[in-house]
This record gives C-alpha cells, sequence and structure tokens, in this order.
C-alpha cells in the first residue's frame, strides 16, 4: 500500500458489535419517533415559471453573484407593494 493512502480496513469495526435493530425493543424505539424527511412543506411554495428579460437587465442582476432571482423576486414585490399604496 502507497504512503499516501490510509488503510481502511483500520476503520471497520466488528459487525457483530452492532445491536441487532430487528428486536422489539429497538422497534418500539423506531415507532415512537416520527418520520420528517425533506424540509418542512410551505403553506405558499414558489412557482416555477419561464419570463422573458432584457439581457442586460438580467447580466447586471447576475453579476451581483448568487440570489440573483431572488433579488429579482425582491424587486418584483416592492414593485406590487407600490402599486397597493397608491390605490
Amino acid at each position: 500500500m502507497s504512503a499516501n493512502k490510509k488503510n481502511l480496513e483500520s476503520d471497520w469495526q466488528d459487525p457483530d458489535d452492532a445491536p441487532d435493530l430487528s428486536t422489539p425493543e429497538w422497534q418500539a424505539i423506531f415507532a415512537k419517533v416520527p418520520v420528517r424527511r425533506g424540509r418542512p412543506p410551505l403553506d405558499e411554495p414558489k412557482v416555477s415559471t419561464t419570463i422573458r428579460l432584457d439581457a442586460d437587465v438580467l447580466s447586471a442582476f447576475r453579476s451581483e453573484g448568487p440570489g440573483w432571482q431572488t433579488r429579482i423576486n425582491d424587486v418584483l414585490r416592492a414593485h406590487l407593494d407600490r402599486q397597493s399604496n397608491r390605490r
């Protein structure tokens, strides 16, 4: 084995040391734990859409780095807020 490779066999544990998860004791523990997978659902999830923007506008938002779609969303929301305040 070369000097720059780690000996992985030393990290392995004896499989007989692992508890038997099929026993009634472990099954009762698993039954009590709620299953939570992924993110919690949003009340108002975002919607995927396609929008056509001028190249210079898109370039300006993208040049500010990651999160450019969120910034576009914030600008559109601010516009809607201003429009609702005018009425």
